[in-house]
């Protein structure tokens, strides 16, 4: 029997509680859970790689089947087949995520038949965070505490905040 392997890929800029939730949730389903920080060309990021998988090591340090690896410049299904993952796990927090994300999974299924998308409803207290609303909250002095990590916090505050 093979070992049943899956990706969760994002930008994580920065982590949130909120992925770390689905992180935490998605380790149950499988013997190995690969957590991809990846490029969205669209975006401008604020933390690099190592900075990332730093600040989700840090807190998913007891989960013995989890991997945090740079997946920039890749695409997802090309890195499901690297690591012979048959599963996509993807968030949603509302319907709009709902649309965005079913179609990802679509393309995702053009390109290699064989790979599932898995959804998972964030938990309602985590429903309404994004990365992007986090550093807007950052930026204008806002707690953002009970969102991210302490360590993510700390240094969104520093790059953030105007004083």
């Amino acid at each position: 029997m093979t070992d049943r392997v899956g990706i969760y890929a994002g930008s994580f800029d920065p982590v949130t509680n909120g992925h770390l939730d689905i992180i935490r949730r998605s380790s149950k389903l499988f013997d190995k859970l690969i957590v991809a920080t990846m490029t969205n060309t669209s975006k401008n990021y604020m933390f690099t790689y190592e900075e990332k998988k730093r600040f989700i090591e840090n807190e998913i340090s007891d989960l013995n089947n989890v991997e945090v690896i740079n997946g920039n410049g890749q695409l997802t299904t090309k890195l499901a087949n690297n690591y012979h993952a048959k599963f996509l796990i993807r968030s949603l927090r509302s319907g709009d995520d709902f649309v965005y994300e079913s179609g990802i999974a679509a393309v995702n299924k053009t390109l290699d038949d064989d790979i599932e998308t898995i959804f998972l409803l964030a938990d309602s207290k985590y429903a309404n965070i994004s990365s992007s609303m986090i550093k807007e909250v950052a930026k204008f002095n806002g707690d953002i505490s009970h969102l991210v990590p302490r360590t993510v916090a700390t240094e969104l505050t520093k790059r953030l905040r105007k004083d």
